[in-house]
């Protein structure tokens, strides 16, 4: 069953390969089951089945980035409590020729990360969650409007590679013992999260890369990493992630392929605001954040994490519509 999950996933990402609309249409009715529950971040947020997606997703996305096509950096698949996944993460390209989104047209190539998880049935998806990286695209096309966000002037690298080791398309099938030992490594190194002694730290190599959404920045070294990522805990007087027992959210998935693991929630972060966070002040609310990861260990080490923030989602639950002034003076 893995096997020909992925290679429908396989054959879905194929018809993205080179740009063609009516090729890449058929592939959305053939990859979703009718009916499929997907979910895409903000402003999409959830779309019901393939002529959803096809309409309301993917022909706005064709209008605006001519000669749209992807390519996936990172394939793998698993399961996870009783259900069978698949997992993709990389870019979609085109020249953005029309505005998206109110975001302005660049009249140049362009390029939009996504990261894709799919419940699998019958070599059909009947459940998404498509992650895309927006405000990487709105600061590359230098309509990011908040001043104070980390990877606005630093930590943001631009277009984000693939794994070092060129491996992460793993359509065959892994050995079922190392899948587990990575899956159970990032699942410990999780918990011990937002941890005052920064207890996460062994699971990491000290020259680890840490590839952040465009707003959170991206960094190498697990110092540098630590600049980040401890003051960002500490923003929170309550920071509570999908791995943790008995946490308000929850993963809905989470699994290993070889040495790979993804992990996704929606939400799956929980955290009450207790300092300004991306330029917006603390109200003592709770905020939700839909967050994924792709990791890649090295041995007993992670040495590349991938991750995506639905940022717009959150700044929504702050009062503050980032893609209703895409082009507001900074």
């Amino acid at each position: 069953m893995g096997y020909t999950n992925k290679a429908a996933l396989r054959a879905y990402a194929g018809a993205f390969r080179y740009p063609d609309a009516d090729a890449q249409t058929k592939a959305v009715h053939g990859f979703f089951a009718p009916g499929a529950a997907i979910n895409i971040c903000h402003p999409f947020n959830e779309l019901a089945g393939p002529d959803a997606y096809a309409a309301q997703f993917l022909a706005p996305l064709m209008a605006s980035f001519q000669g749209l096509c992807r390519s996936d950096y990172i394939a793998i698949g698993g399961a996870f409590a009783g259900s069978d996944w698949v997992s993709a993460t990389g870019y979609y390209a085109g020249h953005f020729a029309n505005d998206w989104l109110g975001i302005r047209a660049s009249g140049a190539l362009a390029h939009l990360r996504f990261g894709e998880f799919h419940r699998m049935e019958n070599g059909r998806a009947v459940e998404s969650y498509v992650y895309l990286d927006i405000p990487e695209l709105m600061i590359a096309c230098a309509q990011w409007p908040i001043r104070d966000s980390p990877g606005r002037d630093r930590g943001y690298t631009g277009y984000l590679p693939g794994p070092a080791t060129q491996d992460g398309l793993i359509w065959g099938d892994s050995d079922a013992q190392q899948s587990q030992a990575s899956c159970t490594m990032v699942t410990d190194m999780l918990r011990q999260l937002a941890t005052r002694d920064q207890a996460w730290r062994p699971w990491w190599h000290d020259n680890m890369l840490w590839y952040g959404p465009a707003a959170f920045g991206s960094f190498i070294g697990i110092d540098n990493f630590a600049g980040f990522q401890v003051p960002f805990e500490q923003t929170f007087s309550e920071w509570i992630g999908g791995a943790m027992p008995g946490s308000k959210t929850r993963h809905f998935t989470r699994f290993g392929d070889g040495n790979y693991v993804c992990s996704g929630g929606w939400p799956s972060l929980n955290a009450v605001q207790a300092k300004p966070f991306l330029g917006q002040p603390s109200q003592g609310k709770r905020l939700y954040m839909r967050v994924s990861d792709w990791w890649r260990r090295d041995g007993d080490k992670l040495v590349e994490n991938w991750v995506f923030v639905d940022i717009p989602h959150v700044l929504l639950q702050m009062g503050y519509d980032v893609l209703s002034i895409p082009g507001r003076a900074p």
